[in-house]
């Protein structure tokens, strides 16, 4: 079996080749599956093996915690003031740990039964779950499907929603982005492999509902994770990723990762410079036809729209993570590579990048070639096409596979993320800790309120002279205030 450090970006517990078209396994392999990893795979991973049951709309558990867990993989959007956080993975401690001998008498035993069954695919999916539990006990854990964390970026308050729906599976590795208050959500990895499904969850409706987008027309994007996306005019175009080859014909360059061939009888993956446009309007996919010298195959890349420009930074190409950037006019498709300077930003998997304004990008962390995860933040000046370091006080907080979501008052909100290095045989630092980058200077409203809260004792009295916007503003954050230490 290929080591997980060769698989693309992946995880160990995402090492599995399986697709995303076998939904209806053997009652008897799911509990197989079930026996292996013990009782500590149980709500979660029984959730991911029915696929097309709707999502439980109750919340389970009397304990609400007041912040979402710490995670990796998961994606987050603006909508007006309001962060969302969804899905992504955890790292959960095993009960029990397995000896040496058990071990290799449970894999002999699955071996003789998946060999009996004609399922040894079953095997690639099983094997990494079960090593990196027995040699440190610990697993991979996909976050609840049906969870959504709101963060209020003016009164600084996580909220839980509980979301229904028909969302099949817990993912990490999807990509989100929202238009016009709609989230979409499309492809990501799971227990069973990469998909190419979308949904849509309306965050402004009175409750949460998720929606698959079925009936689509043209042909859709191959199944993969760790992809990048534009949006401008109503359109989402999609590019790059890691995952199976494409069927049929479509335009742009696959390459296999050699270490998924090395598993028998199961698809390989790989990367690929590929460009998807899904139009909202008319429910369509489609490809252009660009121009110029394109990017490379690429996975674990960092997208970013300003004006008619999709620009995209860095990511992982075979064993090589880049620090190479590129923008397409999404008008004309004409690719454009700018130059990097010596001295900029080294190359990077994993990283954010973030528009802050119609002349700015925000550039942080991500992990490189060398397997070092990065603390360092930089400026793009999309006019100038230079680079700047942007110092910051967050330099002993470095993260890989976190998110970046750029607020109304010139703030940059990165939530979660990896503080280690992700590929090593040690347990993965997730974190659920929220960075604010103060990229621009702060509005006059945003000073004014912190001043009312710092001298709250002898200004509360006024309050109620105040707008009621601004009123019910100052009292969340001053709920906020008061939960502090405590």
């Amino acid at each position: 079996m290929a080591e997980m450090e060769d698989i693309g970006d992946l995880p160990a517990a995402e090492e599995d080749n399986d697709s995303d078209g076998d939904d209806d396994d053997d009652d008897d392999d799911e509990r197989l599956l079930a026996w292996m990893v013990d009782d500590d795979m149980d709500d979660e991973d029984e959730e991911e093996e029915e696929e097309e049951q709707p999502l439980d709309s109750e919340a389970s558990g009397s304990f609400e915690p007041e912040s979402p867990a710490e995670r990796s993989g998961h994606i987050a959007v603006v909508d007006r003031n309001i962060m969302y956080v969804w899905g992504g993975y955890k790292v959960r401690r095993r009960v029990q740990r397995c000896t040496q001998i058990q071990t290799l008498t449970v894999y002999v035993l699955l071996l003789f039964f998946l060999l009996h069954c004609n399922m040894l695919i079953h095997l690639t999916y099983i094997l990494p779950l079960h090593k990196n539990a027995q040699n440190h006990g610990f697993f991979d854990l996909y976050l609840p499907r049906n969870e959504i964390w709101i963060y209020n970026m003016e009164s600084a308050v996580w909220t839980k929603q509980v979301a229904g729906g028909n969302l099949h599976t817990s993912m990490s590795g999807s990509c989100g982005v929202c238009v016009d208050g709609v989230l979409y959500l499309f492809g990501g990895h799971h227990a069973r492999g990469n998909t190419n499904r979308i949904y849509r969850l309306p965050l402004r409706a009175p409750s949460l509902v998720w929606e698959e987008m079925r009936d689509l027309k043209g042909l859709p994007p191959s199944c993969k994770d760790k992809l990048g996306c534009w949006v401008q005019k109503n359109r989402l175009i999609f590019f790059g990723g890691y995952g199976y080859a494409a069927q049929g014909a479509h335009q742009g360059t696959f390459e296999y990762d050699e270490s998924t061939s090395q598993v028998w009888d199961s698809p390989g993956r790989g990367w690929n410079n590929q460009i998807h446009i899904l139009d909202l309007e008319t429910s369509t996919w489609s490809q252009p036809n660009t121009r110029g010298n394109a990017p490379s195959p690429r996975a674990a890349h960092a997208c970013a729209t300003v004006g008619n420009r999709g620009y995209v930074f860095g990511g992982r190409y075979k064993n090589y993570r880049l620090n190479d950037l590129y923008y397409i006019d999404l008008d004309t498709w004409e690719w454009h590579e700018m130059s990097v300077p010596q001295q900029g930003p080294v190359g990077r998997s994993w990283h954010s990048f973030t528009p802050v304004s119609p002349d700015h990008i925000f550039l942080f962390g991500g992990f490189t070639t060398d397997r070092e995860t990065l603390s360092d933040a930089w400026l793009y000046y999309v006019s100038k096409n230079e680079w700047k370091p942007f110092k910051h006080s967050h330099a002993e907080s470095p993260r890989l596979w976190h998110t970046a979501c750029s607020g109304p008052d010139g703030e940059v909100f990165v939530f979660g993320g990896c503080a280690n290095n992700l590929l090593s045989q040690l347990r993965a630092a997730h974190s659920n800790e929220l960075l604010v980058f103060n990229v621009q200077p702060k509005s006059l409203v945003r000073f004014c309120m912190e001043a009312v809260l710092q001298h709250r004792e002898r200004l509360s009295s006024y309050w109620d002279c105040l707008p009621k916007h601004l009123l019910h503003s100052l009292k969340q954050r001053m709920t906020r205030v008061n939960t502090l230490g405590s």
